[in-house]
């Protein structure tokens, strides 16, 4: 059984590498729900027991963010606040650095993955209207959404899952990662109109109209909700996951937005992605594999209750097997708010090194693809390595002067 065990964890992030079993047709999703479920069966697990190993406050605020999200996408929010933008006659480097403020304050506030899933064709329509070049625009809306989403403990899946945990104080985290990726924001503009080098113009495409009309009262009635959130958030101590689902709920009493549309726009692939990959982690550390990371560890001279160490295994996982399941394998052994912190700011702040670095880019390249724009990893590392080192050298250097 110890054998078998250990053979099915193995394969399960082995496919979190590849993204894909290969001769089969499944994804990461797919490869941590089949791993969940041949743990079960191989351990006798009821399901009411492995219920049990999943987080559900964590799912809960992160389904309760969808729905938040959705409530923007529907009412035309997005559609609205890119035509603005498209109205302010500003030149490409200014747009570019209008571009990357608005995508990173978003991100903080909503999933970054829906935002990169909203913003990105809304981008390319505006540079195909303007004549530009929308690669270095698309780079920017990916990187800037990962360090935005940075900020806060609500900005993407892992800070979801990390914060409610270890239970981190809204206010305490935001306090830590604000100047850092403040800096790395800054960083990413200058790296990136750099990289351009003058070549901001591009002949693009005729483009039809958006198809999301702009409802006033809609896009209200969502900011509204959000900065009650927001609000509860930080000034309260009521429990975040709680809070959440009751602002989702308020949002799906309409007349004008049927909650079928609205729950359309859950991303369940990534809900059932976390659920797999609690089961497969629980299971696996419930064995007497419960020491193979910390004879592992030790063995590398790993010390996770350090900060280095775990900054360093945080963003290698993350470029390899991408920053959600890193931070799930992690997370069972950093105990404290400060290295949460750290794992929450690392895994999410490593997601621009790479492609499958973070789920945001891979929407955004593959929201490029629909329009005939080719990001290959190459066009992505040589702005994204930059940005990366960067990143954690003012993460370094922050987290050396705040300790």
């Amino acid at each position: 059984m110890e054998i078998a065990a250990f053979t099915i964890f193995f394969l399960v992030y082995l496919g979190m590498i590849l993204g894909f079993w290969p001769g089969l047709a499944l994804d990461r999703t797919g490869i941590a729900l089949l791993g969940a479920i041949a743990f079960i069966e191989l351990q006798g697990t009821s399901i009411t027991e492995a219920s049990n190993y999943v987080d559900l406050p964590a799912l809960s605020m992160l389904f309760s963010f969808m729905i938040i999200s959705a409530q923007f996408y529907y009412s035309g929010f997005y559609t609205s606040l890119i035509h603005r933008m498209e109205k302010c006659l500003l030149s490409p480097p200014l747009f570019l650095l209008l571009v990357i403020l608005i995508s990173a304050i978003l991100s903080a506030v909503l999933i970054n993955d829906i935002v990169c899933l909203a913003l990105s064709p809304l981008i390319i329509k505006v540079c195909f209207r303007k004549q530009l070049n929308p690669i270095p625009f698309l780079i920017g809306l990916a990187c800037s959404s990962n360090i935005g989403s940075a900020f806060t403990l609500i900005g993407n899946p892992q800070n979801v899952l990390i914060g409610q945990v270890l239970n981190i104080p809204f206010v305490q985290y935001l306090q830590f990662a604000f100047i850092p990726c403040l800096l790395s924001l800054a960083v990413t503009w200058w790296i990136i109109k750099l990289s351009v080098q003058g070549n901001w113009f591009q002949k693009g495409p005729e483009v039809i109209s958006d198809s999301i009309s702009y409802d006033f009262w809609q896009s209200c009635k969502g900011i509204f909700v959000l900065i009650l959130l927001l609000i509860a958030f930080f000034f309260t101590s009521l429990p975040r996951d709680q809070i959440s689902l009751a602002a989702a709920g308020f949002l799906l009493l309409s007349r004008r937005m049927a909650s079928q549309t609205m729950l359309n726009f859950i991303d369940w692939q990534l809900l059932v992605l976390f659920i797999g990959l609690f089961i497969v982690n629980r299971s696996f550390l419930n064995m007497h594999e419960k020491d193979f990371f910390p004879h592992l560890f030790e063995q590398l001279h790993l010390d996770l209750a350090s900060p280095i160490p775990l900054i360093t295994l945080s963003a290698i996982l993350s470029n390899v097997i991408s920053n959600v399941p890193a931070v799930m394998l992690i997370l069972p052994f950093v105990h404290t708010p400060l290295n949460g912190t750290l794992l929450a700011l690392s895994s999410t702040l490593a997601g621009n090194l790479c492609l499958v670095g973070s789920i945001a880019n891979l929407i955004v390249i593959s929201q490029a693809q629909v329009y005939g724009i080719k990001i290959d990893w190459k066009k992505h590392m040589r702005v994204g390595l930059p940005i990366t080192l960067a990143s954690f050298i003012i993460l370094l250097g922050w987290m050396s002067w705040m300790l």
